[in-house]
């Protein structure tokens, strides 16, 4: 897939979830002449119902972990991807272009829900994600 930018970088605050499975996405989606990375202000471990969600579609995340903002240089980011929509996205500095797409977060804390339930939270982000990904592959970046 030919795109107007190499590296990209998806921003959400735990990186456990959202920016997790955007990474995994992308990674599939744009191939390997683009750099994928995501990162979160507050970072904590992957979700396992992020990567059962993936593996549903045939794709893995092995390998991927969480990690701070602060671990990423700035100078290799061509665009930045945030994905908060309830709480305040981490702060990126640098010149990449900056997309911001507000995906609720699927984990919940919320014992009332079953785990059917939350699985379908993460259906629906992981779904949202792939969308916008697919638009974003399909338009030229500037």
């Amino acid at each position: 897939m030919e795109t107007e930018f190499r590296s990209i970088l998806f921003l959400c605050v735990a990186n456990s979830a959202r920016s997790q499975m955007a990474q995994a996405l992308a990674g599939k989606l744009l191939g390997p002449g683009v750099c994928v990375q995501s990162a979160g202000s507050k970072p904590t471990f992957v979700n396992p119902m992020a990567v059962e969600v993936l593996r549903e579609h045939g794709i893995e995340m092995a390998g991927q972990f969480s990690k701070s903002v602060e671990t990423i240089d700035a100078a290799g980011i061509d665009m930045v991807i945030t994905l908060c929509a309830e709480e305040v996205c981490p702060a990126f500095f640098g010149t990449a272009r900056r997309l911001h797409w507000p995906i609720e977060d699927p984990a919940s804390d919320d014992k009332g829900l079953t785990r059917e339930e939350v699985l379908a939270r993460f259906r629906i982000a992981r779904d949202e994600i792939a969308r916008r990904l697919a638009e974003l592959a399909r338009k030229p970046a500037c």
